[in-house]
C-alpha cells in the first residue's frame, strides 16, 4: 500500500512526458503529408479538430459524475486561449524562415526560461538552483540532439518568432495552473485551444485547403487533432495538476528529442555522435527534474 505514495510523484512527470512524446510527433505527421500542406493551416486545424474532441470528453465525464462543478474563471482562460492563439504561428512561422531544427529548438528551449521568470510575477517561489541547472543542461542537449547548424538562414525574424511562441508556451501554462487545480483538466485544455483555433479560424479563408481532400492530407490532420492534440492534452492537462509550471516547460523538452528521433528513425534523417550526447544529457536532466519531490496542489 506504500508503493502509490512512495511513487506517486512521477505521475506527474511521465504525463506531461508522454503528452510531449504525442506532440513530438507533429513535424513527422506534416513530413508524411501532402507536399502542399499549409503549416499554419494544418496548425489551426488540429485545434479545431482537437479542442472540441476534449470538449466532447469533459462533458461525458460531467454527466457521469454526481458532483456539481463549477464554471471556468473568464480572465484566466482568455490568457489562455489568446497565448495559444499566439504560440501557433509564431512556433510556424519561426520553422518556416529558420527551419524546424532551429525553430523548435528556440521555442522548446526558451519555454522553460519565460516560465521560471513568470514565477515570480505570479506570486511564486523563484525556481531553485535543481531547476536551474537540469534546465541548462537539458536545454545543451537539446541543441546537439537537434543540431540547429542546418537550419535556414532566414534573419532575426524566425528566431523572434520562435522566441514568441516560447513566451505564448509559457503564459498558456501559467494560465491554465490554477485552473486545473480546481476545474476538471479536460475541460480547461478543451476550452483554451477550442477557443485558439476560433480566433484563428478567420486565417482558413486566406491560405490553401485543397491538401485536406487527399487521404494523406485527412490522415494528417486527424492524426494530430487526435493524437497530437486531444490525447496530448489529456495527459498535459493531468501532468500540470501535479507539476509546477517552470519544471513543466522544462519536461516539455522531451518534444524537440521526440521529433529528432522520429527523423532519424522515420524520415532517414542523419545520426552523429553529438546527438548521442545530448539525448543522455536530456535524459539525465529530465530525471532530476522528474524524480524531484513537491506538493502534487503546486
Amino acid at each position: 500500500m506504500t508503493r502509490p505514495h512512495r511513487f506517486g510523484h512521477l505521475l506527474g512527470p511521465l504525463y506531461i512526458a508522454g503528452a510531449m512524446m504525442l506532440t513530438g510527433t507533429t513535424g513527422t505527421a506534416q513530413a508524411l503529408g501532402p507536399d502542399d500542406v499549409d503549416p499554419t493551416a494544418i496548425g489551426i486545424l488540429r485545434m479545431l479538430v482537437g479542442g472540441p474532441v476534449l470538449l466532447a470528453l469533459a462533458a461525458r465525464t460531467r454527466r457521469a459524475s454526481s458532483r456539481i462543478t463549477r464554471p471556468l474563471p473568464v480572465r484566466p482562460m482568455v490568457v489562455a486561449a489568446l497565448a495559444m492563439a499566439v504560440y501557433q504561428p509564431c512556433f510556424f512561422g519561426g520553422t518556416a524562415r529558420s527551419g524546424v531544427a532551429v525553430g523548435t529548438i528556440v521555442t522548446m528551449a526558451s519555454a522553460p526560461v519565460f516560465a521560471g521568470l513568470l514565477e515570480p510575477l505570479r506570486g511564486r517561489d523563484r525556481p531553485g538552483l535543481r531547476w536551474t541547472t537540469a534546465t541548462a543542461t537539458a536545454i545543451v542537449g537539446v541543441v546537439l540532439v537537434v543540431d540547429p547548424s542546418g537550419g535556414v538562414d532566414g534573419g532575426a525574424l524566425g528566431p523572434l518568432l520562435s522566441l514568441g511562441a516560447g513566451l505564448g508556451y509559457a503564459v498558456f501554462a501559467h494560465a491554465t495552473k490554477e485552473v486545473v487545480a480546481v476545474h476538471p483538466p479536460t475541460a480547461v485544455m478543451g476550452v483554451a485551444l477550442t477557443g485558439a483555433g476560433l480566433l484563428l479560424a478567420p486565417a482558413l479563408t486566406v491560405v490553401d485547403l485543397g491538401w485536406v481532400a487527399s487521404a494523406t492530407g485527412i490522415g494528417a490532420v486527424l492524426h494530430l487533432g487526435l493524437l497530437a492534440t486531444a490525447l496530448a492534452y489529456v495527459l498535459y492537462g493531468r501532468g500540470l495538476t501535479r507539476v509546477p509550471v517552470a519544471e513543466t516547460t522544462t519536461l516539455s523538452l522531451v518534444e524537440p528529442v521526440v521529433a529528432a528521433t522520429l527523423g532519424l528513425l522515420v524520415l532517414g534523417e542523419a545520426f552523429s555522435g553529438s546527438m548521442a550526447i545530448g539525448a543522455v544529457l536530456v535524459v539525465g536532466a529530465l530525471l532530476v527534474v522528474g524524480t524531484a519531490r513537491r506538493e502534487t496542489a503546486g
